[in-house]
């Protein structure tokens, strides 16, 4: 006699999303497996006294979403701390750190006012936040305002009083005598710090083990309630993997975790004996180890991303005069090395690059190796690709790990525009690198997360040479992201077999003028119900 299932959605869209994308009524779940898709009469016969059943009133059933790269303990930090996402102007930013340092001044546990997120590129006054700024913030407290790409932030006077001395000099911004209204010809730090200087930050102000965790349960319900059932996380120096497992270990867990690692921890990996795709033996564990994680460059937000050509915006910004085509983070000498090294030792690897430069930087590194294909060798971000370069990623077989929700800047007048003139509309090429037969990954690096904003944009690239179906940027955002995390047969599509990691949306996103505005109603990861709208 078969077993009854534990759960069933029916009366409703059941996209497969596998290849071809098959249509069907309901979907059984038992045990964290599906168990049976198909009519809503063959499927409810597995209803048992004790199943839960589902209907969705026509609803639309879809694999889970992956988030191919996140940074989830930061999403946590923007729920908990000064979320500046929502400012429109460097005023309102103030205003709202100002608000939080009156919280952080009646708080015994914490004496940093932090704030994550902001995007000075969608202001009438596209700047920086400065030490001035953040002065008015406070006198007396540390003021740290993250830039959303992470590679930028803003502090305040009493943060450079402590910490200026551990920065690298060509982190720290200066004002000359350049009538940019700074401090004149003293070379005094203007309160704007970058990459290596941002690190020393988030060093500082990393939270520890009971403070990660509920760091990590306020992003896991943030993301679980956008249809998310799992993520690639991407971890430097941080408590974040103990955390992970000690919710898995309390079934407090809602969601997949792949960890990508820094490379400052490869040493200790090898050390201990874990390798990729350690802990993702089975269906049901939920915590895996993933790639080693580098950087090559920085970012468009900060000038920093490596370019062969200069930034249009260059010259008239006196910061910029020092180098017009961007900052290597890490060398392509050290990078090949660190790669041949990780190769070598089993491991997956996945670089940040931006700039066309620093694309063509990681894949000689890759190259290099014998077969970064079978390793699925990543790239982060990929955002200028030249042509050469998308006919290498598909030669190698390397993955293209993108965020569709970048293309937010593309339009005319955004931040592409500025840094980048008629480069603009050559970024983010979906269509170009999945004609070529590249792998692609979608993922948001929380700016912010949200796949169905993702999708939306994909769907509707500024150039539209470059759109991608809705199909196609949904298989990105769940079998493609799957394959990037050696997934593919248990992730990303909804078979037989696969793993019930599911999302109920109240629309469908191929009869829709908008696909970000759509509602998820349920999410489902290994069988278990994470998040439902009430």
């Amino acid at each position: 006699m078969t077993a009854a299932a534990d759960l069933v959605l029916t009366n409703a869209e059941v996209h497969t999303l596998g290849s071809p994308d098959e249509t069907h009524e309901a979907v059984a779940v038992r045990d964290g497996e599906v168990v049976r898709v198909g009519r809503a009469f063959d499927v409810e016969l597995l209803a048992g006294v004790e199943t839960r059943v589902v209907d969705c009133g026509g609803r639309v059933v879809l694999p889970g979403f992956i988030d191919a790269h996140t940074h989830l303990p930061m999403v946590g930090r923007s729920l908990v701390h000064a979320d500046l996402s929502a400012a429109d102007s460097a005023a309102e930013a103030v205003e709202l750190l100002r608000e939080r340092a009156v919280e952080v001044e009646s708080d015994d546990d914490t004496d940093w006012v932090l704030g994550y997120g902001y995007d000075e590129s969608t202001w009438d006054e596209s700047r920086y936040l400065t030490r001035d700024d953040l002065d008015a913030v406070s006198e007396s407290l540390p003021v740290v305002a993250f830039r959303e790409d992470l590679h930028t932030a803003g502090v305040n006077s009493v943060v450079l009083d402590h910490y200026v001395d551990e920065m690298p000099y060509s982190g720290v911004q200066t004002a000359g005598g350049d009538g940019d209204g700074g401090d004149g010809d003293t070379g005094e730090p203007t309160g704007v710090v970058v990459e290596g200087a941002v690190d020393v930050l988030r060093e500082a102000t990393e939270p520890g083990r009971e403070e990660m965790a509920e760091l990590v349960r306020a992003a896991q319900s943030y993301a679980t309630a956008r249809g998310v059932t799992g993520v690639h996380d991407m971890v430097r120096g941080s408590r974040a993997p103990e955390v992970y497992r000690d919710l898995a270990d309390a079934g407090e867990l809602a969601l997949r975790v792949r960890i990508n690692y820094w490379s400052d921890h490869l040493d200790a990996l090898r050390e201990v004996g874990l390798r990729t795709n350690h802990g993702g033996g089975s269906r049901r564990d939920l915590v895996t180890v993933g790639a080693i994680k580098t950087f090559t460059d920085g970012s468009f937000g900060g000038r920093t991303a490596k370019l062969t050509d200069p930034y249009a915006d260059a010259a008239a910004d006196p910061e910029a005069a020092d180098d017009e085509t961007g900052q290597w983070v890490v060398a392509p000498e050290e990078l090949r090395d660190l790669v041949a090294d990780a190769d070598e030792s089993g491991y997956q690897l996945t670089a940040h690059a931006i700039g066309d430069a620093a694309i063509d930087a990681v894949l000689d590194a890759y190259e290099e190796t014998d077969d970064p294909g079978a390793a699925r060798h990543r790239v982060e971000h990929v955002e200028l690709a030249s042509d050469e370069a998308i006919e290498r990623f598909a030669e190698l077989g390397v993955v293209a790990s993108v965020q569709p929700n970048f293309l937010k800047w593309a339009d005319e007048g955004g931040l592409y525009d500025a840094r980048l003139s008629e480069r603009r509309l050559r970024t983010n090429r979906y269509r170009d690198l999945l004609d070529a037969g590249v792998d692609l990954a979608f993922g948001s690096d929380c700016m912010p997360l949200g796949p169905l904003l993702g999708v939306d944009l994909a769907t509707d690239h500024p150039n539209p040479d470059q759109s991608l179906t809705v199909t196609e940027a949904l298989r990105a955002y769940t079998s493609g992201a799957a394959y990037a995390g050696f997934d593919e047969d248990r992730l990303g599509t909804v078979t037989v077999g696969s793993a019930a990691d599911l999302v109920v949306l109240d629309e469908s996103p191929w009869e829709t003028d908008s696909i970000r505005d759509i509602a998820v109603s349920m999410t489902v990861v290994d069988g278990r119900v994470v998040f439902e709208r009430d």
